[in-house]
């Protein structure tokens, strides 16, 4: 039962919140940021009960199951891995941040604000916990409304057609992964006589080579617009840029993340030949993103957008090295997951710390603000160095991690990938460069960082720096999960008999040079 708490707690806080509200807005904050931080406490002694248990994670933790529909094959079945672990313990993080940081912004309409944002946390929450693949798909939905209501009513100027956008694109991907999970459903059905929604039972469909591959695309196509890949990505910049500064964390630090899970948890085990197949062109996407990604980010004259743009060639780091099939790659892909919601969800905290001050995104109009606001401008050179792979930075292990692990599947797309670290230092001192030094006209006097300020950023300092010099907890979660994953993948009836994919996805810890 405690899967299912994880995913009440906020549910019913987003209700509390919206009622109390409505006698007092500070009540409504309040209940939002103790439902979060009730909702990381216990996913965090999760985490450090079964740290402590020699071999826990080389098994599901958790694995609840109710019948719900039975007629149909649907049932409740939520389940806890180590992957499911980490990104929740992320998301609890960041949803109780999202709240600090909106704590001044949002100043009409706070609960039912709050409302849609705790929502949005528990349908993540549900994504990454949920089994079942209908209800998997509902969940996917229960994020979709409530983000368009966050951008829609509380974003920016152009707010309305960001919220469209948003909502269409993704949409569209989710109607696409739909069908995909109808047409497994009755593809195991005729072949089995059993129809069920059940991953478990879904891992052992037999299918032809073909079917298989337009299955998976259904799919992978839902998951590339939410990650999302070049040329699926045109809505974020505006989404991002919109949205208020909420909305822009939850977006990059966790929305995202949702895309790159449903790769790894869904795509490669469900699908494992037809993603093998389909590898070099994911690949070739990814480093088309990471390339095309940091080119624009380098060329926006907004700061909110330039911050998307590298959302856009991070996540390219992420499609690279989840179809390299080894483990190396595989852990710097939850690493770059985590990484990049700490960074990115920071820099677009600063942006929304810096808009309150001086009513403005443009870099155009920036400058010199170090001597007034230094406090500020430390904390976001942290964060523009974790962005750019600083060694020391939680960052840097993540994208050495998949560059040593895409090495060893497609030696050419990791050279190409790798001339995008040197794109990344470009457009990430053109932020300290544009925002904080050289030559303005303008007299500033700003406060710097306020008590609520350091609240919010001090522990994103501490996150991205642990995990840069100590990744090994993180690290050693997700290790034995990867290879429960690979052979679960393998137990299918394979199209294809040949070894060399068998060896690509079951590389053992031996291979890692990182030490525990």
């Amino acid at each position: 039962m405690v899967l299912l708490y994880i995913i009440l707690i906020p549910m019913l806080g987003a209700l509390l919140s919206w009622l109390l509200a409505a006698r007092k807005a500070a009540l409504g904050r309040w209940v939002a940021l103790l439902s979060l931080l009730a909702g990381l406490v216990l996913v965090t002694g999760i985490w450090i009960t079964h740290a402590g248990n020699e071999g826990s994670f080389n098994q599901w933790l958790y694995n609840w199951q109710q019948p719900w529909i039975p007629h149909f094959g649907i049932s409740l079945h939520l389940a806890m891995d180590g992957l499911s672990l980490v990104m929740l313990a992320l998301t609890f993080f960041l949803g109780a941040l999202s709240v600090l940081v909106s704590w001044k912004e949002i100043k009409f309409r706070t609960g039912f604000f709050h409302f849609n944002l705790l929502f949005v946390i528990a349908g993540i929450a549900g994504v990454f916990l949920t089994m079942d693949l209908f209800l998997f798909y509902f969940f996917w939905e229960v994020m979709l409304i409530p983000m368009y209501f966050l951008i829609g009513i509380w974003g920016h100027e152009r707010r309305e057609y960001a919220a469209y956008k948003f909502f269409l694109f993704t949409q569209a991907g989710g109607l696409l992964m739909l069908l995909a999970i109808l047409g497994l459903y009755f593809v195991h059905g005729a072949n089995t006589g059993v129809y069920t929604f059940d991953y478990f039972a879904l891992l052992n469909t037999p299918m032809e080579r073909a079917l298989a591959q337009w299955l998976m695309l259904g799919f992978l196509v839902a998951f590339v617009v939410k990650l999302p890949a070049v040329p699926f990505h045109t809505w974020l910049p505006d989404a991002h840029t919109e949205a208020p500064t909420a909305g822009s964390v939850v977006l990059a630090g966790l929305l995202l993340k949702t895309g790159a899970y449903g790769i790894l948890r869904f795509v490669l085990p469900l699908f494992p030949e037809a993603a093998h197949d389909f590898a070099p062109w994911a690949m070739l996407l990814g480093v088309a993103g990471i390339l095309y990604g940091g080119q624009l980010a380098y060329s926006q004259p907004d700061l909110k957008r330039l911050i998307a743009y590298t959302s856009v060639s991070h996540m390219g780091f992420v499609l690279l090295g989840a179809f390299a099939f080894n483990e190396v790659a595989y852990q710097g892909v939850v690493m770059q997951m985590i990484t990049h919601g700490i960074s990115t969800g920071a820099l677009f905290m600063l942006a929304g710390v810096l808009y309150e001050r001086i009513h403005t995104r443009e870099l155009g109009r920036m400058g010199g603000l170090w001597p007034t606001l230094p406090a500020m401008g430390t904390v976001t050179m942290v964060f523009v160095m974790a962005s750019l792979g600083l060694p020391g930075l939680g960052n840097f292990i993540a994208e050495f991690l998949i560059l040593l692990g895409s090495w060893q599947a497609n030696k050419v797309m990791t050279i190409l990938a790798t001339v995008g670290l040197v794109v990344a230092t470009i457009y990430s001192l053109r932020i300290m460069q544009r925002v904080f030094f050289g030559h303005t006209e303008r007299q500033y006097a700003l406060p710097d960082l306020r008590p609520r300020e350091w609240a919010m950023l001090l522990p994103l300092v501490a996150v991205i720096l642990w995990l840069g010099i100590y990744p090994s907890p993180v690290l050693k979660t997700v290790t034995n999960d990867q290879l429960r994953m690979s052979n679960e993948a393998n137990n299918q009836k394979p199209m294809r008999t040949d070894s060399s994919f068998v060896m690509r996805t079951s590389i053992t810890t031996d291979s890692l040079i990182i030490p525990n």
